[in-house]
Parts: C-alpha cells; structure tokens; sequence
C-alpha cells in the first residue's frame, strides 16, 4: 500500500506531462486503428469499385476513395497494420541483437569490444535503404525484407548506446562492490548493467520506432517495402503521385497519417526521456 501511494505522485506527474500525454494518445490511435481493422472497417479494403473512382469524400466513403475505387479510410485503417508490424519487428531486430552485443563489448572490453564496435561502424556504411536495394535485387521486394533491412540498419545503433551507457554504470561504486564479492561478468551485467540502462533503450527504441515508420513508408513508396495487395501508407502515397491535379486528397490522407504517427511516437519518446531520467 505505501509503494502504491509512492509511486502515484510519479504517475500523475508523467500522465501531466503535455510530451509524454500527446504523444501516448496519437500512439495508442494508430494502435487502436491497426486493432480495429482485424474486426471491422468500412469498407473492405481490397475491394475495387471502378464506377466509383477518385469519389470525393462522402456519406459512403468517408476519406473518397483512389484510382481503383477502394475505399481510403479503409486502406488506412488496414496500412497501420504494416506500419506497426514493419516497426515492432525492425526495432525488436535491432534492440535485442544491439543490446546484446552492446552488453558483451562493456563486459569483455579489449579486443571483443574492438572487434564489435567496428564491425557497428562497417554496419553503418550501409543504410537501410541500401541494404533493402540489395535484399531486393537478390530475393525480391516485400515487407520481410523492407523489416531485415531496417533491423539489420538498427543493431549497430542500440549496440554502441548500450555499450556507451553500460560502460559508464560498469565504473559505479555499487558494481566494483559486486565484482569484489566475487560475481561473475553476466551476473552483474543482468543484475545491476541492464536494469540501470533499461530506460535508456526504452526511449531509443520508441524514437527509433518513429524512424521505423518513416522508412517502411519510403521503401514502400520505391516499391521495396509492402506489395500489393496488401495497403501501405508509403504505396498509397506512391500512387496519389500522379493524380496531384484530380484528387489532391488522395495523398494528403496518408500524408497526415505518417505524420501523425511520427510525431505520436517522437512526443512519446521526448515524454519518456523526461520522466525517466532522473537527472532531467
């Protein structure tokens, strides 16, 4: 009872926190819409009704519809799903893989943390928009390797902030205390190391969830990303492209929605960075 009473001035303080309060809501949106289009939208969206195309928004079709006749607000509701997919399993790519061996080049120093790190820097030479040209030339465009090619570009990112912030809680007082007592390198690096960086990871991930959405949105405006049928913000905006001049709205829809996203998930990010850190 008296931790709960402790911890609720910290929770009312973060829910006040204008960054951290945007931010959440415009995510849980564009969760909640990835959520509602398994179970309903309205109109199904990969049907074509080609005596209703490039309709303006109405009764029918809230948002229009595009070139083929499918409904806009429906195709959204469905590319979230891409979006958040494509994120969660890119960033979980990076994060897990980048903390690892972020982890292992603090703990080992020497010629391990050599090695790794500059196989990071190697890493970095290719961004994710190259690597999926390269995945794309060998196997073929889609969203597993839109989601390789942005995972693969993420590692080195989590692994030098989980090296950089490991290291610095590696020469603290408490974890000198442990490796006197006699714990090994991975006891402490599960004991005291990664619970003392986890907030740290927590806000790069969300921002490097932002990136996420970004880049599925560019491969898939290339054509590298998500394939037909399957919608996707990043296509549908590909597609708006030559239809400027009849229907304008046709990428401003999926215009607002990627930069709604963006922003939800950077607010959020900001917001955590705020309440998390102490020092802040």
């Amino acid at each position: 009872m008296d931790a709960t009473l402790h911890d609720r001035p910290a929770l009312l303080r973060a829910l006040r926190h204008p960054s951290l309060a945007l931010g959440a809501l415009l995510t849980l949106v564009l969760v909640g819409a990835a959520l509602l289009s398994f179970v309903w939208t309205p109109w199904p969206a990969y049907e074509m009704d080609l005596g209703a195309t490039l309709a303006p928004p109405s009764a029918a079709h809230w948002l229009g519809t595009d070139a083929y006749g499918r409904d806009v607000a429906s195709q959204l509701l469905v590319g979230a799903r891409a979006t958040i997919a494509v994120g969660l399993i890119a960033v979980g790519i990076g994060l897990s893989l980048g903390v690892l061996l972020g982890l292992l080049a603090a703990a080992r120093g020497g010629w391990v943390d050599e090695l790794l790190m500059r196989v990071a820097d190697f890493t970095f030479a290719f961004p994710a928009l190259l690597l999926a040209i390269m995945l794309t030339a060998v196997y073929g465009p889609g969203m597993v390797n839109a989601i390789a090619a942005i995972g693969i570009f993420y590692v080195p990112t989590f692994a030098r902030l989980t090296r950089a912030s490991a290291q610095a809680v590696w020469a603290r007082e408490y974890v000198l205390a442990a490796r006197a007592s006699g714990k090994g390198a991975a006891r402490i690096t599960l004991e005291h190391v990664l619970p003392n960086i986890a907030s740290v990871l927590i806000v790069q991930a969300t921002i490097q969830f932002a990136l996420a959405v970004l880049a599925e949105a560019a491969l898939s405006y290339l054509g590298l990303g998500t394939q037909p049928p399957q919608p996707s913000w990043g296509r549908m905006l590909a597609e708006a492209q030559t239809l400027m001049f009849q229907a304008p709205l046709l990428a401003v829809w999926p215009g607002v929605a990627i930069a709604l996203a963006v922003l939800g998930l950077n607010l959020l990010g900001d917001g955590l960075r705020d309440v998390l850190d102490p020092r802040l």
